[in-house]
C-alpha cells in the first residue's frame, strides 16, 4: 500500500506486551543496594503495545500482532489496547505461560533501570507472523522492536518488503549476540546513542561516532537512520546527507515510554505527509510529552496534545 498523504494511516506493529511493575525511588540502586523507594503502581507496558497505543493515540489505525499469557495480566492487557482503540484479533493467547513483565525503578531525574521477564512474548513465532501475513499486507507501515524472539521479526520485515509496506525499526534492547543483516533491511531505524554504539561497535558515544554508526547501519541495510540523542536532537540520515533534527527541552519525570512514544507518532505522521524530517521533529514533541509523566503509556500523548505543542514551536 503506498504510504504517502494518508488521511488515517494503518499501522501494524509486531511486538510485546508487558504489565510494568514501576517502583520510583530517590536514586537507582546499585548492586548489592536495597533502597526504600516513595511509590509502586501497575502500568501497561511493552514496547510493542507502547508503540501501538502512541501510533492510536496520534490518529493511526492500529493493529497489534503478539502473545499474552495465560494469567491474570493477559485480559487486562487486551482491554487495555482496546480501551486504545487498538485491534487486538492478532494477539494470541499462550497456555501454561505467564504474560510479559516489566521491573523498572524510576529515580527523580527520570533516569531508569528496567528488567524484563518476556513471559509469552518469548513465544511469538514466525508462524505466528505468517498468519497475519494479510494484515501486514494491508497497512501502511510495519513497525517492530526486539522484545520477541528475532524470527518473528524477520519474517515480518520479509512481508512487509514483499508487500511493498513500509517498516520502522526500533532496535531495542540489543541482544548480546550479533543480529542478522535481514533485522537491518527496514525502511527506518531508530536507535538512541546506546543502542547505536551497541550495534555498531564504534569507540563512544560522541557525534563523531554516532555518525559512523550511521554509515555502518546504512551499509547493513537500512534506508534511513535516525539516532536520538537526547538534548543534542536527532541524527538524521538516507534521504539527504546527515543533519540533526532539533529537539526541545523537557523537565523529564520518567524516560520509559519515551522512545515507544516517538516510533508510535513517527509512523502516523511519517505515511500522512511522506515528509521524514518534518514527521521527526513532530514524533520528537511526542517523545518529550511522554517523558514528562508517569508511566510507560499513561504519559503517551493525544493527537490535539502534539499538535498544539507542535504550533507552539513551530513547523
Amino acid at each position: 500500500m503506498t504510504t504517502s498523504l494518508i488521511a488515517k494511516p494503518v499501522i501494524t506493529v509486531l511486538g510485546s506486551l508487558n504489565m510494568d511493575l514501576v517502583a520510583d525511588c530517590t536514586t537507582l540502586p546499585g548492586p548489592g543496594e536495597t533502597l526504600t523507594c516513595q511509590r509502586f503502581a501497575e502500568n501497561f507496558g511493552g514496547k510493542g503495545a507502547n508503540q501501538a497505543v502512541a501510533a492510536a493515540r496520534a490518529g493511526g489505525t492500529v493493529r497489534m500482532l503478539g502473545r499474552v499469557g495465560q494469567d491474570a495480566y493477559a485480559a487486562r492487557l487486551l482491554q487495555n489496547l482496546q480501551a486504545n482503540r487498538v485491534d487486538v484479533s492478532h494477539v494470541l493467547p499462550t497456555a501454561a505461560t505467564a504474560s510479559g513483565l516489566a521491573l523498572i525503578v524510576v529515580n527523580d531525574a527520570g533516569e531508569n533501570q528496567i528488567v524484563v521477564v518476556p513471559g509469552a512474548n518469548g513465544q511469538v513465532t514466525a508462524e505466528d507472523v505468517q498468519r497475519a501475513e494479510t494484515c501486514i499486507q494491508q497497512s501502511d507501515c510495519l513497525v517492530v522492536q526486539l522484545e520477541v524472539p528475532l524470527p518473528a521479526v524477520v519474517r515480518g520485515i520479509e512481508l512487509a518488503r514483499l508487500h511493498g509496506v513500509r517498516v520502522i525499526l526500533d532496535p531495542a534492547p540489543v541482544p548480546s549476540d550479533p543480529l542478522p543483516d535481514a533485522v537491518f533491511h527496514v525502511d527506518f531505524i531508530c536507535p538512541n546513542q546506546s543502542e547505536a554504539q551497541r550495534l555498531t561497535g564504534v569507540a563512544d558515544q560522541s557525534p563523531k561516532s554516532m555518525r559512523q554508526a550511521v554509515d555502518i547501519l546504512h551499509r547493513r541495510g537500512a534506508k534511513r537512520v535516525a539516532v536520538t540523542m537526547g538534548p543534542q536532537g536527532t541524527l538524521l540520515s538516507g534521504d539527504c546527507e546527515p543533519v540533526m533534527v532539533e529537539s526541545i527541552t523537557i523537565d523529564a519525570v520518567d524516560t520509559t515510554g519515551a522512545g515507544d512514544a516517538f516510533a508510535g507518532a513517527l509512523a502516523v505522521r511519517w505515511a500522512e505527509t511522506d515528509n521524514l524530517s518534518a514527521a521527526i521533529r513532530w514524533a520528537n514533541l511526542a517523545g518529550a510529552l511522554a517523558a514528562s509523566g508517569h508511566g510507560a503509556q499513561t504519559a503517551i500523548a493525544q493527537r490535539t496534545e502534539i499538535q498544539r505543542l507542535w504550533e507552539d514551536y513551530g513547523s
